[in-house]
């Protein structure tokens, strides 16, 4: 932005001579209310909107304050993001905000800080979180057009995203649509609607028709022989908890309803908690965060734990176990991953669960009914709740209803489920892409912008180094100038 290639009739300035740094600064939290009272009191991004930001808290004795049309900047965790102030509001520390003297337009200023958001951050330190200092900020350099330019600049910007804004909405809302697609595939699955069912089908091919009833005394057999074959079998063998569904819809021909645990061999077992120092080699761990429904990190993306060679038995994961978020936001809580072929050795931390599918049932089927709307609900009914976060034990697991087709039509129902999703997440990925691309476009035309090249120049504006010198004449004869708002200051100069 401030190389040679900027247009002649440019000038080349700085943040801190063309605008006034109000660097915020935090009241006491005595003096916070969520009642409305005093002034709104942003402290950081989080507040922010895609122009303007939104107040969540006021404040009676405010210490830094920002008029309205002042460029607010995030100056700590994260550095660099920008909105307008919309009215008078008390800043905390997280911020900073930027006035413009006359002849400059506060949304000038907002894009040229976007542009160069990235530059910005680069000048952040700290170990903690990344913080800028407020001299950083103040010889952050600017190109400077005149003031006629600058109208012209910020009114094609928008133009331009307004365009790229309709566009972003409306692969939004595929992405939203996807989404519902995909849960009413899992619905129809686990409601025998995906496909034929085995009773249809054995009833068009003149057979006699699997029952799941079959299957499932096959499961409890293989249940009971897993408990007796184990070595330190604990008292006497407990029969699984049987499913309580008054209330469900009824099942087609050939289903039966059954709990997880009926389905599992053995208990859920919960995972490995370990102090952050045994972190860093040893055992692939996988975390939380590590997988979503239907994604998961790769062993060598994963973190490592020190732990014995016991432990890894204990809490080891193999292709087909199903893994249960049993601590997070409501909105997480539950979530399962089918743990992938060639995922061992790894094993996994406390806030989940693990449950090994019975052999008779397929893995797969199970997971994908956890993961549908009408399951995790199931699932996460009895959830218990605290501050920002919800529970589930492994009681609530072993009780969770789950239709069970013949096994036949298990695996019909898996296949078009998988040849279903893969659509979708091909469909998923290329809306991924063609968001990435907006704002590839976002940054493309910032950059055009604020190098002089997104419009043809006007030969009849006057130089931007009369502006600058106008700006220094008016710093230096009077500083009360900067206490007006932008929007004043700026219809004196056009007067």
């Amino acid at each position: 932005m401030t190389n040679c290639s900027l247009p002649s009739h440019w000038a080349v300035s700085t943040l801190g001579e063309i605008c006034t740094i109000i660097q915020g600064q935090s009241p006491p939290s005595n003096t916070y209310n969520f009642e409305g009272k005093g002034l709104p009191f942003l402290q950081g991004k989080a507040e922010f909107g895609s122009m303007y930001p939104k107040a969540v808290k006021w404040c009676m004795a405010p210490k830094k304050i920002s008029e309205p049309e002042d460029v607010l900047i995030s100056v700590r965790a994260p550095v660099g993001p920008t909105n307008l102030c919309a009215v008078q509001s008390c800043i905390g520390r997280g911020l900073a905000a930027i006035r413009t003297h006359a002849n400059m337009l506060p949304k000038f200023i907002l894009y040229a800080l976007r542009a160069s958001e990235e530059e910005l951050r680069s000048k952040s330190t700290g170990t903690t979180f990344q913080a800028i200092r407020g001299d950083d900020l103040r010889t952050h350099p600017i190109g400077l057009p005149p003031l006629a330019e600058q109208e012209r600049i910020v009114a094609e910007i928008e133009k331009q995203f307004t365009r790229l804004d309709a566009a972003e909405a409306a692969l939004r809302r595929v992405e939203v649509n996807l989404k519902r697609y995909r849960a009413s595939v899992l619905k129809a699955a686990c409601e025998g609607k995906l496909v034929p069912t085995e009773a249809e089908l054995a009833e068009a091919e003149g057979r006699d028709n699997e029952h799941a009833e079959q299957l499932l005394e096959s499961i409890l057999a293989e249940r009971r022989a897993h408990w007796e074959s184990q070595e330190k079998r604990r008292g006497k063998y407990k029969e699984p908890v049987l499913p309580d569904t008054p209330d469900s819809p009824e099942l087609p021909t050939g289903w039966v309803w059954a709990t997880v645990d009926q389905l599992i061999l053995g208990s859920p077992q919960n995972g490995i908690y370990k102090p952050k120092s045994l972190y860093g080699d040893g055992i692939p761990i996988l975390r939380i965060e590590d997988y979503q429904d239907f994604h998961v990190r790769t062993l060598d993306q994963l973190q490592r734990l020190r732990i014995t060679a016991e432990e890894t038995s204990i809490y080891g994961l193999a292709a087909n176990h199903l893994i249960i978020n049993r601590v997070n936001s409501p909105s997480h809580l539950g979530k399962t991953l089918l743990v992938p072929d060639h995922f061992s050795p790894a094993v996994f931390e406390s806030n989940m669960m693990r449950v090994i599918p019975s052999r008779f049932v397929v893995s797969p089927f199970l997971a994908h009914y956890l993961r549908s709307p009408e399951g995790r609900g199931r699932l996460t009914s009895n959830a218990k709740w605290a501050v920002n976060q919800a529970s589930i034990n492994q009681s609530d697991v072993c009780t969770t209803p789950v239709p069970v087709p013949p096994l036949h039509e298990q695996h019909r129902i898996i296949a078009e489920v998988e040849r279903s999703l893969s659509i979708i997440q091909q469909l998923v990925t290329a809306v991924e892409a063609s968001l990435k691309r907006v704002e590839r476009l976002r940054q493309s035309i910032l950059k055009q912008a604020f190098a002089g090249q997104l419009l043809p120049q006007d030969p009849d504006d006057e130089p931007a180094s009369l502006l600058l010198e106008r700006i220094r004449e008016e710093r230096g004869a009077d500083h009360s100038v900067t206490s007006r708002s932008p929007q004043l200051r700026l219809q004196e100069v056009k007067k």
